[in-house]
């Protein structure tokens, strides 16, 4: 399986598919694709592992893309929001971890599961970030990111303070573990929000340098309100 990818920061993921090979998408994602290409909707893994996926922000049903002719096929995975394509061959029983919602598609031989964190302080306060999604190899696996991608690798012990909001992807050897911002005042006028992420080596991570819901708030102040007569309001 050979693929490029291209777009700028409006990505896509144009995949060679040989004779034989398949791939698992996320339904919907599929932008365009060659003749040749055979799709089949199906609940990958079963009904729990469906279920899964749907708390993971997936959906329960994936579609099944083969390439049952002899000549390549081809497949376009477009992102849905401005950032990069993450894509990584998977070894053998290689893991990784992402946010909710980052899968785009995958070798069939890639599993993809929920994954919870191990920490109960990041169930009870870190919002969506306490659930996310694992992938497990062997095989060639596409994520999304908003915004651009930064990579650390991490020594043991070493840390990162970090918006939860912008972990994007992790090997499973990091800790991540949430805690409140000290001080009322921080809270109440620091603008960072209630939580903080301390990420801690060894391992490698992948921060994402926009989150959705910033953007969706950064538009919102622009947006015109209930009951208003209409217009966008523009700050000058």
């Amino acid at each position: 399986m050979k693929y490029t990818i291209q777009g700028g920061n409006l990505p896509v993921a144009l995949i060679t598919v040989e004779p034989g090979e398949a791939l698992n998408m996320e339904r919907g994602g599929m932008a365009w694709m060659t003749p040749n290409m055979q799709m089949d909707t199906n609940m990958k893994g079963g009904l729990l592992k469906g279920l899964g996926r749907a708390v993971s922000g997936e959906s329960i049903f994936l579609n099944t893309y083969t390439n049952s002719s002899g000549n390549p096929g081809l497949m376009a995975c477009a992102s849905s929001f401005p950032g990069e394509i993450f894509a990584k061959q998977l070894a053998p029983g290689e893991v990784l971890i992402a946010q909710k919602g980052s899968f785009m598609c995958a070798e069939s031989t890639v599993n993809v599961a929920m994954h919870f964190r191990k920490k109960v302080g990041v169930g009870l306060f870190g919002g969506e970030g306490f659930i996310m999604q694992r992938f497990t190899g062997p095989g060639w696996v596409f994520l999304e990111i908003d915004g651009a991608a930064i990579k650390y690798s991490l020594e043991p012990g070493q840390q990162l303070v970090v918006d939860p909001g912008h972990i994007a992807i992790q090997t499973p050897s990091v800790n991540t573990e949430i805690t409140m911002v000290k001080g009322l005042k921080n809270i109440a006028l620091g603008g960072e929000g209630l939580l903080l992420a301390t990420i801690t080596g060894p391992g490698d991570v992948w921060l994402q340098t926009i989150t959705i819901p910033n953007v969706a708030r950064a538009i919102s102040r622009y947006m015109p309100s209930s009951g208003s007569s209409g217009g966008i309001k523009i700050d000058l």
